[in-house]
């Protein structure tokens, strides 16, 4: 019946001379969607096969779980060198020694860091503890969410889980793992950050302490990288789900966090921050916190392993 509804708006609009391309941005990302050969049908009649493959592609890619579900954007799997090179200007100590990392799973990352929207409809739907994390008068909305520690970032974890039945599955949604976080921002990059080495094009897909204003951003409002993914450079530095350890060589290789079975006194941040120089924002570029801390300058985004 969705399905019906649906063809029959995007068949009114198209007579009505608005752009299928503008139709197809107001779509739901999905599983259902992309396979639904009367969609694509419907964009190869009016577009062409090859258009229609195209999209068809990008729905599978791109897709959100529910209405109030962070967009997600399914990458490649891939392997890649995670640290930096001795060379490498601005790079710290606990940046190696460099190792070779497999993703050698399907692995969907947030293409936004969690906004404030997000997780509003948490704290409303009776998740999140009830918490409404104060926004310094930077405004809610599409901002990304501020003001929220490690463990309030895995509350908002555990009520998407649930909304979505994703519960107790290999497939739920989680905390991005520290590996996972740097192939993301890479995007098939081994520069400094994902553009290139070019400090000067960085304003293109950043916001740090030269740009910013002093304040947080909206999600998305600069250039994506090479997965699509916005923000992965500065506006908020991301909580994962590592424990912190101060060089790589004995953690893992394959993607997954590196966890310990006593308490972890502190949980890693990466990307930068609003306030942050340019160092701070590379792809390499380590920070430990303490989970149970909240500040202006830090926030998190989702990933989850899919079937």
């Amino acid at each position: 019946n969705d399905g019906r509804a649906l063809e029959a708006q995007l068949l009114d609009l198209s007579r009505s001379g608005i752009s299928i391309d503008s139709v197809i941005r107001l779509l739901p990302r999905g599983k259902y969607w992309a396979e639904q050969s009367w969609l694509i049908q419907l964009l190869e009649d009016y577009k062409g096969a090859e258009y229609a493959r195209g999209i068809a592609s990008y729905l599978k890619t791109v897709f959100k779980d529910c209405s109030a579900c962070p967009t997600m954007v399914a990458l490649p799997s891939g392997n890649f060198t995670m640290g930096s090179p001795l060379s490498e200007t601005g790079r710290e100590r606990g940046e190696g020694p460099q190792r070779s990392v497999n993703i050698g799973y399907k692995l969907a990352v947030g293409r936004y860091e969690v906004t404030f929207e997000e997780w509003d409809a948490c704290a409303a739907d009776g998740g999140c503890a009830s918490y409404k994390p104060d926004d310094w008068g930077w405004g809610r909305g599409s901002q990304p969410v501020i003001m929220v520690s490690w463990n309030d970032a895995q509350r908002y974890v555990a009520w998407l889980n649930q909304k979505t039945g994703l519960t107790g599955r290999s497939d739920r949604y989680r905390l991005v793992t520290e590996a996972e976080w740097e192939y993301a921002a890479r995007a098939g990059s081994q520069a400094r950050w994902s553009h290139g080495d070019d400090e000067s094009r960085l304003g293109n897909y950043a916001w740090y302490g030269s740009n910013s204003g002093g304040r947080t951003h909206p999600v998305g409002s600069k250039a994506a990288n090479g997965f699509g993914l916005h923000d992965m450079h500065g506006n908020v530095a991301e909580w994962v789900e590592d424990c912190h350890e101060a060089r790589y060589s004995t953690q893992p290789s394959d993607g997954s966090a590196f966890t310990k079975k006593s308490y972890c006194y502190g949980r890693m941040g990466r990307g930068g921050s609003w306030y942050e120089t340019p160092n701070y924002l590379r792809s390499a570029s380590r920070a430990v916190q303490d989970p149970l801390r909240v500040n202006t300058a830090t926030g998190f985004r989702l990933a989850r392993t899919l079937p």
